[in-house]
């Protein structure tokens, strides 16, 4: 018996019972250690008979010892109870909403993501969550993607990094294109849905994404990951990690590469990027710095493909049909390019003050430099304030041309919270940030067909921009018997620089100051340890970007949009089924809306709308099936209306503009219900089927609902060219997961998804811009054709 051969294995979970993929797992006599896999478990093999400590660990959880006495093979379970103190989440926490908050939000964990990462780009990670709606320029979910939540779209959307913003400070929108392969760095993502928890940066009017990079991992690993699958799509990605060295020090890194053609013609993408992690532990403190950076070269494709076009059966390409760059002898422009990239840098600094109190504070830095470079055809010179020439007795007065738009910018500041608990019932953050942006925008002509008498490089316009954000909040949760009163407090201020119209429409340097208090408040109340209910109130403010400032004078610029947040909702959690229901009103004052109307300075920008709204319900949830089948899903069904609407058509007969007003009517890009669903099979140990679903009823690409102005019929029958409307879509992938290690490789994962699995023709995003021509309303629309059926195929091995 004393030399036979024994296991110990088990499963480490969190106090909900939920697995804690990654946890270390420690062995005595002799030492060994390993980390548990995506399902929580782990294995020690060929012990012998005897006497063991076994010591399990996990960042932001208690470590926990067992010890036994093993004469065969056992199982020894771990729970771990949640650390009162972990450094490295208390950046995080600091704005996000918690277990018992008032607010909808969904959380997706490291071995969530794991499950669905073969490449394609952040917003896709989402797309299972409720009332997310996501698209992509090239079709195939890599280079340039969108993603809406509950119809507001990413300029709406509070984007997060460890608590840092990553929303451009001017466009407000993030680009996720720019930090390829993030995901394979991620550790944890949080999705609140309307105004949520004071944030820092943008203000969160549709949503927030709040992510949390990498974290300790105590043992050494390295991973190989690779991708290969349709249109030429190819990633390699490499991760190494020291594990924890003496106990204090632990060093990371990735290096990625993703290569696609791209479903639409030419849109290919060439992307490059890395990420590097050194921290140091002390008893009660942590310090981090993270240096990371994507470089992306895209072949333009947001035009998206005109209606004609993709109507048109008749044209072999009609569905991936790209005009971008075409050039008068019908070849197209090879660098018809965005070339951009992106550097971060983060210090972030985590301390328990006392056994009541924690501070976190970061310092950041980011640098952004770019292009993206065009050919123009017979271009007029007067446009780039060039004087036209005259060429053998000709007088040249447009040519083909080429030409870059640069952005180059500096981002940088600090944030900080602290985070009191003077007793178990009541918490207190105080938290903020002061972040100040620098952007020079220029313009180069770098090619001209003809001669035009300028040197190489020749630059036409020049615009420098500076904003400073500046924001504090407070917030606090007291517990009363079984409910818990939540308030929330910020204020924003935002000095913005910028070259603008005066009064005069003469072109200068220009300010504005904007001053926001958003407050929040909620209740919940737990009826026990598994269910609840919340209800709540929050105000956001959002200020115009920069487009708005830029293409209007003082008389005609648009206020900041104000939001007013109702929620109402239940949870539920046991170990067969875990949801939620939640119902919302988001009543909008002065939201800004493209109607149209061209403003003093003859520019079609955007304006506000007195009243508008949001209403629905969220439903989600997963059920445990059987042992080895669950479902999950969700569902949101909304109404999302304006009131006292005016569209204007511009006449191009007379250039005149027509007037069409709507007492009621649909706000644009905003189905009516979203859906999805996830049905997981695991026939094996380490084995998955998964079969997803996703529904997007119709929607509207401007705000007339469809109707146009009395008296003015419709140029064409064509359903494309008729309707400023995309039409509903369902979509199905399957997705195959297998793990297994052997004795020389800790694990062996194998993955397939298969995207569009019908091979469904559909279109998820889209523009219109109509107008009257010949007494009849054209409507030109253009379209974003995502992929019919295509394939991702994985190989990943840890060591």
């Amino acid at each position: 018996m004393a030399s036979a051969q024994f296991t110990i294995s088990g499963k480490i979970t969190n106090p909900e019972g939920e697995a804690l993929p990654g946890a270390t797992i420690s062995l005595s006599n002799p030492a060994l250690n390993t980390q548990t896999n995506g399902g929580g478990n782990y294995q020690f093999n060929n012990l012998k008979a005897g006497a063991y400590t076994l010591t399990a660990s996990f960042v932001g959880y208690q470590t926990t010892t067992k010890t036994i006495r093993l004469n065969g093979s056992q199982t020894v379970n771990f729970s771990l109870g949640s650390a009162t103190f972990s450094a490295e989440q208390v950046t995080v926490t600091a704005t996000r909403a918690g277990k018992n908050s008032p607010t909808a939000f969904t959380n997706i964990s490291k071995k969530d993501l794991e499950k669905t990462n073969f490449g394609q780009d952040l917003p896709y990670m989402l797309n299972q969550t409720p009332s997310v709606v996501v698209s992509s320029d090239a079709g195939t979910g890599i280079g340039y993607t969108g993603i809406r939540i509950r119809g507001s779209d990413g300029t709406r959307v509070n984007v997060t990094v460890n608590g840092i913003p990553l929303n451009d400070a001017e466009s407000q929108g993030s680009f996720f294109v720019n930090l390829p392969d993030f995901t394979s760095s991620v550790n944890n993502i949080q999705v609140q849905r309307g105004v949520g928890t004071s944030t820092n940066g943008a203000g969160a009017f549709g949503g927030s994404i709040n992510v949390q990079t990498a974290t300790r991992r105590d043992t050494g690993y390295a991973d190989i990951n690779n991708t290969f699958g349709s249109y030429g799509t190819v990633k390699n990605t490499v991760s190494i990690g020291s594990g924890l060295l003496g106990g204090k020090f632990s060093v990371d890194g990735r290096l990625s590469r993703i290569r696609s053609d791209g479903y639409i013609d030419r849109a290919s993408s060439n992307l490059q990027s890395f990420f590097v992690s050194a921290a140091y532990y002390g008893k009660s403190s942590t310090l981090r710095a993270n240096v990371f950076a994507g470089k992306e070269r895209t072949y333009q494709a947001w035009n998206g493909i005109p209606d004609y076009i993709i109507s048109d059966n008749s044209i072999p390409n009609r569905r991936t049909y790209n005009e971008l760059g075409l050039m008068a002898d019908g070849t197209y422009y090879k660098d018809q390019v965005d070339n951009y990239q992106q550097n971060h840098y983060q210090l972030l600094y985590d301390q328990k003050l006392s056994d009541k109190l924690t501070f976190s504070g970061a310092l950041h830095y980011t640098k952004g430099k770019g292009y993206y470079e065009e050919f123009r055809i017979a271009d007029s010179l007067n446009r780039y304030g060039i004087t036209p020439v005259t060429y053998n007795g000709e007088t040249i007065l447009a040519t083909d041309l080429a030409r870059r738009r640069w952005l180059d910018n500096d981002f940088y500041g600090v944030t900080y919270a602290l985070k009191y608990l003077p007793t178990s019932n009541l918490n207190l953050t105080l938290g903020g940030a002061y972040n100040r942006y620098s952007g020079a925008h220029f313009g180069n002509v770098i090619y001209t067909r003809e001669s035009a008498g300028i040197g190489p490089n020749y630059e036409y316009y020049r615009d420098d921009a500076n904003k400073n954000d500046f924001n504090i909040f407070t917030r606090g949760e007291l517990k009363v018997g079984n409910a818990t009163l939540f308030a929330d407090m910020q204020y924003r201020r935002i000095y913005y620089s910028f070259l603008g119209f005066d009064r005069n429409l003469n072109n200068v340097q220009q300010n504005a100051t904007l001053n926001f208090f958003n407050p929040k408040a909620g209740i919940t109340y737990e009826f026990d340890a598994h269910n609840n209910v919340y209800a709540s109130f929050a105000v956001g403010n959002h200020e115009p970007n920069r487009d708005d400032y830029t293409n209007s004078t003082p008389q005609s610029r648009p206020k900041p949009e104000n939001l007013k947040d109702f929620e109402l909702g239940y949870r539920t959690s046991s170990d067969v089924f875990k949801g939620g229901i939640n119902l919302f009103y988001m009543l909008y004052k002065n939201q800004l809306i493209l109607t149209g109307a061209l403003n003093d300075v003859g520019s079609a920008t955007r304006r506000n709308v007195d009243k508008s709204y949001r209403a629905g319900i969220e439903l989600d949830g997963r059920v445990k099936l059987a042992r080895q089948l669950s479902w999950g899903a969700t569902a949101t069904i909304s109404t999302n209306k304006i009131k006292n609407y005016s569209q204007f058509f511009t006449n191009y007969d007379d250039n005149s503009q027509v007037l069409l007003f709507l007492p009621k009517t649909d706000i644009a890009y905003s189905p009516s219900f979203i859906g999805s669903s996830e049905i997981s099979y695991s026939p094996v140990k380490g084995g998955e089927i998964a079969f997803i679903s996703k529904y997007i009823s119709s929607q509207y690409l401007d705000n007339t609902s469809n109707t146009n102005p009395e008296g003015f019929p419709v140029a064409a029958s064509n359903k494309y060219i008729m309707n400023r409307q995309l039409s509903g879509y369902f979509v199905s992938d399957v997705r195959l997961r297998y793990n297994f290690s052997t004795r020389a490789v800790k694990n062996i994962g194998i993955g397939l998804l298969v995207n569009n699995i019908f091979s469904k023709e559909y279109e998820a995003n889209g523009a219109t811009y109509p107008g009257i021509s010949g007494g009849m309303v054209s409507n030109y629309n253009y379209f974003f054709p995502q992929a019919t059926r295509n394939f991702l195929a994985s190989v990943n091995l840890s060591f």
